[in-house]
């Protein structure tokens, strides 16, 4: 086979493949944690799924210091919202008052705040390149 026969076939291969997507990086830090107990649980959403609560991907990580970070690999670039909570008594729920208020921490992406319920995409939504992302976050 020559070099030029070698270089249509591979370009007939990609062209019946279509565009490949990339995989992203997604390092989130979260910082202020209060207590250095328990799991923080991490969801990433594309939009539909951060209003039917489907994640897409996600990440558990050890609450073990006031600051901690983890990297989310293998994300198409597109736009992203995170939902996350600290699971400090480790019994893998949220935990809520008898009127449904969460009483462990939680937090959004971009730090966006709620009002009466998650904060809304516009607020939480972010960008992931194909070079990756970073989001860091409050939670307390």
């Amino acid at each position: 086979m020559t070099k030029t026969s070698i270089l249509i076939a591979a370009s007939i291969c990609a062209a019946a493949l279509g565009p490949v997507a990339l995989a992203a990086p997604l390092t989130v830090t979260l910082t202020d944690i209060e207590s250095q107990t328990g799991v923080i649980s991490i969801g990433v959403f594309d939009e539909e799924g951060y209003k039917s609560g489907k994640a897409v991907t996600g990440a558990n990580v050890a609450a073990d210091g006031a600051s901690v970070s983890v990297t989310i690999e293998g994300l198409e670039p597109g736009e992203y919202g995170l939902k996350l909570y600290h699971d400090v008594n480790d019994d893998g729920e949220m935990n809520t008052n008898p009127f449904g208020m969460p009483i462990e921490p939680f937090a959004f992406s971009n730090n966006a705040k709620g009002q009466f319920g998650p904060a809304k995409w516009d607020a939480a939504r972010f960008e992931v390149s194909e070079e990756g992302a970073e989001q860091t976050i409050v939670i307390n």
